[in-house]
């Protein structure tokens, strides 16, 4: 039910403990206990005189491995910001805040505006500048909203002094953001706000190696886009400053803050959350839910919902780092096809290019490159290659075009003197495009389309792209400024904002570096989705190693150099499920493991689990054993084979999973609690994942093992095989899975469409369909089939497109087409699967024509209707 209209109360905070800045430890203030204390000392360590002079709190206490409790931290009450002149407006609120005492950090803003925007009944916006000077912004597109939502899920109260800013859920009152719990700051390179949270269970806040619920016991996550190998408790790849509270009861909330500088998120136990960032403002977004898969989809309505991938996207993809020649390279595709494995896209790996560099071939071990390449398509094979961002700048001028053609154009990042900053990746000294300036878009395009006039590929594997860099800052170093060397330094990896990457001061096109940074990946993945769709005309296939807010509109992403063991297995369901939240669907790990030796146990189970990664690539260092899934014994290819064929036979249900992505903000490999949220038993499961709502998949996450757990949430379950039943209370339930087996199971209620499988989908969508119908207790189940001719551009939004409603109820099955096209003409269904019929059929009916060789087995209650009926066309099967 919405709230009644928005409300605010301006509240004169006359608090018992309202204490001026200074305060001995003595004081009443300071009676805080250890899980509610926030830092007075973020930036360094201060001893007890230090701290004091401060007016902060100190009280030394012992803290455990992964930190604990500040030492120095704020009493109750400590005046930062006092709220002025509160207003209405045409879109919620306005207020001043004025600054009543110095901070201890260099750049105060004195003043600050406060705008509250009631955007719609479900999301909020509120933002914090400095009225006196445009500071940076995120240069991300999101909703324009002129007018207040005339009812809301939510209540407002701002506090004046100290200024605070209270979220309530509405009908209910129950808090889920307070500012009050911490002073607010705002100075030029560091900007904090605090605020308690009404539950423990919190997720997001990627790209770490992490469960998918966060550990509030002093957890500090830092954001700042790094190549690193995935280890926990570092910033890696990608930054989304995107949180999900499940509340008490399953309700939820989400909280976005739109700012892209490096920035750390403080976790603790009371629980509370405290955001410190280096640059921009403070612009949140709120989002009421009110439960978690409406939260995700009122997110991906502000960053944008994910792009429809092609159809081949989704096929098995092979790669390694040392296909070191097209006769490699063929070779590869040869020993599938012998070997009988699916196999859609052929990739390579730096082996391609001439001494590393972008947009070139080796004209000796790759001579036949365009050819080999054209044969692949002429087998219903796509291709795609790495291309990475770092442009080689060593080369005698007029000797490489994109070098000297970005420098004529002026399109890469400068140093302090204005000269193109100069770093060092694979093919040595490189310049770095800065994606941030429509003319790089052009010339990007102008290279890709040059290279692809060449070599026709089908899609762009984008690396390297935090960006990465093997020198810090660049060949010359970086200049000693507060923007290499800010205030406060989140925790980064390698302790400085260049480690790993270019210098912080650098410029761009709309900004510093240091404000653009975490922005490199996404903006780079823009212009290569762009250049395709130009170049092809059809939808583009990028994926992207660095990653931002909104990410998903453009690409998928790989999630990096992961180590071939068990634990980064098993970190990879979590890993998956995230960037799902995130909006971007199109995510998986590296199929058996990137760095070092895979084992045959590991790749087995990898594979299975990787059946079910929505972006499935097996991908392999250079020196490292082979890891194809043709390299093993007999029985562990028999096992791959088997779940390369189960996923290759639920493309249909997968690409329809990707359609609701896309045309409406859903998840498609996805959480326990996502669906089952007033089941607390699901909200920390993460060594499992849903399909959409009607496929659990419970893959082995260890070794030598031959069963596995899962938790059943409360319903009737089928294996997808059809040959055992579980019927729920909500429960774990131990599970065979011998190494040829990852357990599946279709929930009560859905119906999946199915496909024969083959050895390419651009084979298998050839082939005839199936259903599989997991009836409930009462006989009821549903399901969809979106379909189209897999490739081209904007098939949704121009109405080009099959969309068939599948219903089953009292004994009989029907489809409802409700929209036709000629996608589905010629396909036939030839057979249907139902689950849960509880006592023979005597006779099966399909349009009215009996069907004399149906089959029911009674210990397992399926029945099962070979039928040869058109796609095309709407039918019905009965049973009686």
């Amino acid at each position: 039910m919405p709230g009644p209209g928005p409300r605010i109360g301006a509240v004169i905070a006359v608090l018992a403990l309202l204490l001026p800045a200074a305060c001995s430890s003595a004081a009443a203030g300071c009676e805080v206990p250890p899980s509610h204390r926030f830092d007075c000392g973020p930036e360094r360590l201060l001893a007890r005189a230090g701290c004091e002079a401060r007016g902060c709190c100190y009280a030394p206490v012992p803290s455990g491995a992964g930190g604990g409790p500040p030492w120095c931290f704020f009493p109750r009450g400590y005046r930062s910001y006092r709220a002025e002149n509160l207003t209405t407006t045409a879109r919620g609120y306005a207020a001043r805040l004025r600054r009543v005492a110095p901070s201890f950090l260099p750049g105060d803003v004195g003043t600050l505006r406060l705008d509250v925007a009631l955007e719609t009944e479900s999301r909020l916006r509120f933002t914090l500048r400095d009225p006196a000077r445009q500071r940076y912004e995120v240069p991300l597109p999101t909703p324009r909203v002129s007018t207040r939502a005339a009812s809301t899920l939510y209540g407002v109260q701002v506090l004046e002094d100290p200024f605070g800013l209270v979220v309530s859920r509405w009908p209910g009152g129950q808090v889920l953001l307070n500012t009050t719990v911490a002073p607010l700051f705002f100075a030029d390179q560091f900007l904090q706000i605090s605020t308690s949270l009404p539950s423990r269970f919190i997720s997001g806040l990627g790209e770490h190696l992490a469960p998918l619920i966060l550990d509030t016991a002093w957890t500090k996550v830092t954001l700042w886009n790094r190549d690193m190998a995935p280890v926990p408790q570092v910033n890696l790849y990608g930054s989304h400053p995107f949180y999900l509270v499940i509340e008490d009861g399953g309700l939820a909330h989400g909280v976005f803050l739109l700012n892209s500088n490096a920035m750390d998120v403080v976790l603790q136990p009371s629980p509370a959350l405290t955001w410190r960032t280096t640059g921009g403002i403070l612009d949140f977004y709120v989002f009421l839910g009110p439960d978690p898969k409406s939260v995700v989809r009122q997110y991906l309505d502000v960053v944008g919902f994910p792009f429809m991938p092609p159809y081949w996207g989704l096929g098995f993809h092979l790669c390694r780092w040392g296909y070191s020649s097209t006769t490699t390279t063929r070779q590869a595709v040869a020993n599938m096809s012998a070997a009988r494995f699916p196999l859609d896209v052929q990739w390579n790996d730096l082996d391609y290019m001439d001494a590393k560099r972008d947009f070139t071939f080796n004209k000796e071990t790759f001579k036949d490159y365009p050819d080999m390449v054209r044969d692949f398509h002429q087998r219903g094979l796509r291709y795609v290659m790495i291309v990475d961002p770092g442009i080689s700048s060593s080369g005698p001028p007029g000797t490489y075009k994109p070098y000297d053609d970005g420098l004529k154009r002026g399109v890469f990042i400068r140093n302090a003197t204005g000269q193109p900053l100069i770093g060092k990746v694979w093919p040595g000294p490189t310049a770095f495009p800065d994606f941030t300036n429509p003319e790089t878009h052009e010339w990007w395009h102008d290279m890709v389309k040059d290279f692809h006039d060449q070599v026709p590929f089908d899609g762009m594997w984008i690396d390297m792209n935090e960006p990465s860099n093997f020198v810090e800052g660049s060949q010359d170093g970086c200049p000693d400024n507060s923007l290499e060397k800010p205030p406060y330094v989140p925790g980064v990896f390698g302790g400085r904002l260049q480690a790993g990457t270019i210098c912080a001061s650098s410029q761009q096109f709309l900004s510093s570096h240091y404000n653009l940074h975490s922005l490199y990946g996404l903006t780079e993945a823009i212009a290569s989705h762009d250049a395709l769709l130009r170049i092809r005309g059809k939808r583009p296939f990028v994926i992207s190693r660095s990653t931002f807010a909104g990410h998903g509109r453009y690409a998928g992403h790989w999630t990096g150099d992961v180590k071939s063991n068990w634990e980064q297995l098993s970190y990879s369901v979590p890993e998956v499920l995230l960037f799902n939240l995130f909006g971007v669907p199109l995510v998986g790990a590296d199929i058996c493991g990137f760095l070092g030796d895979t084992s045959e146990e590991l790749c087995v189970r990898w594979t299975q689990l990787g059946a079910f990664y929505p972006f499935m690539r097996n991908h392999n260092d250079h020196g490292n054993r082979p890891q194809e899934p043709y390299a093993f014994s007999l029985a562990a290819q028999d096992a791959m084979r088997k779940a390369l064929h189960l996923r290759y036979s639920l493309l249909p249900y997968l690409y329809t999973l990707f359609h609701w992505a896309h045309a409406a903000g859903e998840t498609v490999a996805r959480p326990l609690f996502l669906e089952f949220p007033k089941d607390p038993n699901t909200w920390t499961v993460d060594r499992q994942l849903l399909w959409g709502g009607g496929l659990l998949i419970t893959p082995v996450l260890e070794a030598g093992q031959t069963k596995v757990s899962g938790y059943f949430p409360a319903g009737t379950w089928y294996s997808l095989a059809g040959d055992s039943t579980i019927h729920s209370k909500g429960q774990w339930i131990l599970l065979p899975a011998p190494l040829d087996t990852i357990n599946v199971h279709v929930r009560a209620g859905h119906i999946l469409p199915l496909r024969e499988p083959s050895f390419s989908t651009a084979e298998s969508r050839k082939k005839g369909m199936a259903l599989v119908v997991a009836l409930t207790p009462d006989g009821f189940a549903r399901g969809e089939l979106f379909w189209d001719d897999g490739e081209s551009w904007q098939s949704f939004e121009k109405g080009d497109y099959t969309e068939t409603l599948f219903l089953a109820a009292h004994g009989a099955v029907l489809s409802q087409i409700l929209r036709a096209h000629s996608h589905l003409d010629g396909i036939l269904l030839e057979a249907v699967t139902v689950l849960g019929v509880p006592s023979p059929p005597r006779q099966v009916l399909a349009n009215g024509a009996r069907v004399d060789d149906f089959s029911y087995r009674s210990d397992t209650q399926v029945l099962s209707v070979p039928v040869s009926l058109p796609m095309w066309e709407q039918f019905v099967i009965t049973w009686s």
